[in-house]
């Protein structure tokens, strides 16, 4: 049982070290030797839990999907607050997980086919997501306010790669 827990706990402390090589170095110039180095682990014992690298960064996507779905999905607000309570969520994420959500709004843009299809399913997700989020609060145009939503979370995260907050001069 300990034996289970360690290896558990080595695999998070693997995918929290590849977020940070991810997003420094991007996905090419990132390898699992600078992971595992990261990690204070052996690249042999990268490859353990991952296959390659591909398998490694689709596990560090899978983890902020799913950490961008809980928290959309955990939003309840009436329409007219709808978008700015799931935009605070947001923000928030970037806050505590500032290079993992980095990493995912800039997934889009590696050209490697499975990982371009793994990302296009994860972002068809949350836009699911935020569509039916705003449609049963009784938005006059969901798919719009989704598309709205979303493209306010790639500025953001823009403003915040170039430090350029002046982008974000909205509502």
């Amino acid at each position: 049982m300990i034996t289970i827990v360690v290896r558990e706990d080595k695999k998070e402390l693997i995918l929290d070290k590849a977020v940070g090589i991810f997003a420094e170095n991007g996905y090419y110039k990132a390898t699992t030797a600078l992971i595992a180095k990261a990690a204070g682990v052996t690249q042999p014992y990268v490859f353990h839990f991952f296959k390659n690298k591909e398998e490694l960064f689709i596990a560090v996507i899978d983890r902020a999907s799913k950490r961008i779905y809980e928290a959309f999905s955990e939003v309840e607000a009436p329409v007219e607050k709808l978008m700015d309570t799931m935009g605070k969520a947001f923000m928030d994420m970037m806050k505590t997980h500032k290079d993992e959500i980095i990493l995912i709004m800039q997934s889009h843009a590696i050209s490697e086919p499975v990982i371009r299809k793994h990302v296009r399913e994860k972002f068809r997700i949350v836009q699911e997501l935020v569509t039916e989020k705003l449609k049963t609060a009784g938005s006059p145009n969901p798919e719009a306010g989704a598309s709205q939503f979303l493209s306010n979370g790639f500025l953001i995260t823009v403003a915040e790669v170039l430090e350029l907050p002046q982008l974000l001069c909205f509502d």
